[in-house]
Order: structure tokens, then sequence, then C-alpha cells
């Protein structure tokens, strides 16, 4: 059989790229997520207290952290909650970052904005962020929350860790909202 020529293999090549672009073309593109929602309603009440952080999407403001984080939450007049986030640190220490949430829309909602930037600042629009609460259980013991591009992600529980079957079913739930499990930090077991 004769060998065939550099000129001859080029052209294979081409030919084969060439074929895989159009098959792509012609592919459907994946279709996008709907948009996130919030759930129906949050009882801000039930909602206070402490939360561990069990998985996060990675983000800038929690690189330094080793564990899981915590968050507290407590009312304070006028509707408004105090929000305390503490994430252990490599060399032992806490950091501790103090904000304010506040409830976006009528009484019952669970979309609200958090901001960590100093109180004289509350009035500019862009110190707040989004702070969507898009699953809880019934129990207000797990809790997903996330903002509406689905940039930011995390799971927080009442308990320090969460089962291999509540995990599981937990990610599945999360790839129905839209989310991808394969990025999320697993901060507790």
């Amino acid at each position: 059989m004769p060998k065939p020529s550099s000129l001859t293999v080029l052209a294979g090549l081409l030919a084969s790229a060439w074929l895989t672009v159009a098959r792509a073309a012609d592919a459907p593109a994946a279709a996008a997520p709907p948009p996130l929602a919030a759930i129906a309603s949050l009882d801000l009440a039930r909602y206070m207290g402490e939360w561990t952080e069990i998985a996060r999407y990675p983000n800038r403001f929690q690189k330094q952290c080793v564990g899981p984080s915590t968050a507290t939450y407590s009312q304070q007049p006028e509707g408004r909650v105090r929000v305390v986030n503490r994430c252990p640190q490599a060399d032992g220490r806490v950091d501790e970052a103090i904000g304010e949430a506040r409830r976006i829309g009528p009484a019952g909602s669970a979309t609200l904005q958090v901001r960590f930037a100093p109180a004289w600042l509350s009035a500019l629009p862009f110190v707040w962020g989004d702070y969507w609460v898009v699953e809880l259980d019934a129990a207000y013991q797990l809790a997903v929350v996330s903002e509406p591009k689905r940039d930011y992600l995390w799971v927080l529980s009442r308990q320090p860790s969460l089962s291999a079957p509540a995990w599981a079913a937990l990610t599945t739930r999360l790839q129905a909202l839209g989310f991808d499990p394969a990025r999320l930090l697993r901060t507790s077991p």
C-alpha cells in the first residue's frame, strides 16, 4: 500500500475539522436555565440564628477561608437583619464580617439584599448584593442562597454536616434549578 503524501494527510485533517465544525453549528445550543426564582415565602423570624456553610461556589471574598463559614442572622428594628459572617483562616484566626440585610418586596418575600459596606454608604445601590433564598426545607434546617445570575451559591445548614443521601438529593435539585453542582466547593462534610 502506498504511503499517503503530507498533502493528502493535511487535506483529510482539514475535511475532518470542517465536518466537526459543521456538525457543531447544526447541534442545538444548550438551553439556558429558566430565570431563577426565590421560594414563595420566607418566615424571617424562623430564619434567624446560626447557619453553617456546607458548600459554596468559590468566590473572591471567601478565598482565605479554610473551613466552613458560619452566618448568624438577628432581627433588628424596622425589619432589618444583622448579619455576622465568620470564616476560619489557615493561621487559626477567624475573619468576621458584619453587615445588614433588608427584605425586598412584600412581607414574606424571600428576596433580600445584603451589604457589608459601612452604614453611611447604604444609600448607594451598588453596595447591596442580592441574597435570594432559592430553597428551604419546611423545618428551616437546610437553605440554599443565590442571586439572579447564579454566579454565587451557598448551601447552609443548622447542622455542621449533611448526610450523603441528603447531599445527593440536594445536588440533583440544584441541577434542576440551573446550577452546576461540579462547581461546588464542599466546606463541611
